[in-house]
C-alpha cells in the first residue's frame, strides 16, 4: 500500500484484441488463435522494445500484465487499428501470411488509463 501522499505504482498493461470470430465462426483451432495473439504481442514488443514503457514493462518480467480482448470480425478489428493509428497509440496489426488476413492486434505496454478508453467496448475474450 502506498503511503499517505504518494501515488500508487503505475501498472503497465499490453492489450491484445482477437477476432473471436475465428473461433466461433470461422472454426479456427484455438491454438491457431493463440498463436496470432503471440505473434502480434511480441511483434508490437519488438518495434516498440526501446521504448521507456516497454523496457519498464520488461524489467517486471514476472509480473507482466495483458489483457485479452475480442474484436467481433475483420472491420470491428481494422476500425480499432484506424482509430489506435489516428490517436497515436502504437500497435501492431497481425496479418496472417499468406492468406493476408488481419487476425488480431496488440498495443504496446501502455499505463491502463492512457488506453482504456479506446478499447472499452471491446470484452474480454473467451
Amino acid at each position: 500500500m502506498a503511503a499517505s501522499g504518494t501515488a500508487a505504482p503505475r501498472r503497465l498493461v499490453q492489450y491484445v484484441v482477437v477476432r473471436s470470430d475465428l473461433v466461433h465462426t470461422l472454426a479456427w483451432p484455438l491454438g491457431a488463435v493463440i498463436t496470432q495473439a503471440c505473434h502480434a504481442a511480441i511483434a508490437a514488443i519488438h518495434l516498440n522494445y526501446n521504448d521507456p514503457d516497454t523496457q519498464e514493462y520488461l524489467a517486471e518480467l514476472d509480473s507482466m500484465h495483458k489483457v485479452v480482448l475480442q474484436a467481433v470480425d475483420q472491420a470491428s478489428l481494422s476500425s480499432l487499428s484506424e482509430t489506435l493509428t489516428e490517436e497515436g497509440i502504437a500497435h501492431k496489426l497481425w496479418i496472417e501470411q499468406p492468406e493476408n488476413v488481419p487476425t488480431c492486434l496488440a498495443l504496446k505496454p501502455y499505463p491502463k488509463d492512457i488506453v482504456h478508453p479506446l478499447l472499452h467496448k471491446f470484452k474480454l475474450f473467451k
